[in-house]
């Protein structure tokens, strides 16, 4: 690993069994870093776990939980690391050398962000695994503010269920919002690529991690990311919409699933026609009441909170 100082930071909720899984991966690391967990009022062996590993634990209420403000509050706890590395319980290690690549971008001091690749679990179903081959590619790639034009969105994608940001870069850039319902780690993504940094993609640094969602989870969760894109209209404004990768995506899936699972075919159709009704729906949030966006949202406890009418 560099000479750098690194945290890892986990926030977790009612995850023990899952929490084990990423301990038990971060044992096999040659690389061995400081490790937080931050708790959300676990009501089962959660913190009993971390604590049996040696990580450092913080205990928050689950009503202050905030995809971007819980990472900034260890970030402002914690101020005496050079970087730090978010996982999230449910994604583990995929090798003993993680952590080392995850880090090795930031040998180039214009890098302020790496994301790792995240590989399906297991016992991903086809269209979980499609969509970790589709977003997380073999190869890796440095991309700047200049790749928008060829990269569009891509450009600041980023997921902090495996990814690492370089202290000096996140501060210069005000770091992890609080007012957003999700996707934190791309809204810091384009803000460092905006400021002139440099995001980088490892893919030799591995995990697992992809969810078997329902097709209404789906659509929950697509709600929530067309109010992100609503809410931050100056992220498709500087590196593009989400259509055309949108398109990509469905054509790739097919290809993906091909004659072996014909019958899934009906089932991605469906699939895909209720992301982008709910995308749409999200991004026309402003119109529909807090209590009907409850009801559509993935979390939902975002709509009882402070951010709950905007910024």
């Amino acid at each position: 690993m560099l000479a750098l100082k690194v945290m890892l930071v986990i926030p977790t909720r009612n995850g023990a069994d899952e929490l084990t899984r990423l301990m038990e991966s971060l044992a096999k690391q040659r690389a061995s870093i400081d490790v937080c967990v931050i708790d959300s009022s676990s009501s089962d062996r959660t913190v009993d776990v971390a604590r049996h590993y040696g990580a450092l634990v913080h205990s928050i209420d689950v009503s202050d939980f905030n995809h971007g403000g819980t990472r900034q509050l260890i970030v402002d706890q914690h101020p005496n690391y050079d970087a730090y590395i978010f996982m999230t319980q449910d994604s583990y290690l995929a090798d003993s050398e993680g952590l080392d690549h995850i880090v090795a971008p930031f040998l180039d001091p214009a890098v302020g962000a790496v994301c790792g690749r995240q590989l399906p679990h297991l016992d991903a179903n086809p269209f979980a695994m499609h969509a970790r081959f589709f977003n997380y590619p073999s190869c890796s790639r440095v991309k700047s503010i200049n790749d928008a034009a060829e990269l569009g969105i891509k450009t600041a994608f980023i997921s902090n269920s495996f990814a690492a940001y370089r202290r000096e870069a996140l501060i210069k850039t005000d770091g992890f919002p609080k007012h957003v319902v999700l996707s934190e780690d791309m809204y810091v993504a384009a803000r460092m690529l905006i400021a002139g940094w440099k995001v980088a993609y490892a893919a030799n640094a591995v995990c697992r991690h992809s969810h078997n969602y329902s097709l209404m989870e789906e659509f929950n969760r697509y709600f929530d990311q067309g109010v992100f894109h609503a809410r931050e209209p100056w992220i498709r404004e500087r590196f593009g919409g989400t259509g055309g990768e949108g398109l990509r995506f469905v054509a790739s899936e097919f290809r993906f699933l091909g004659l072996s699972h014909w019958r899934l075919w009906p089932e991605a159709l469906i699939r895909n026609a209720l992301k982008l009704l709910a995308y749409k729906l999200g991004q026309k949030e402003r119109l529909l009441p807090i209590r009907f966006k409850r009801r559509l949202a993935m979390h939902k406890r975002y709509w009882d909170g402070p951010f709950s009418e905007g910024k």
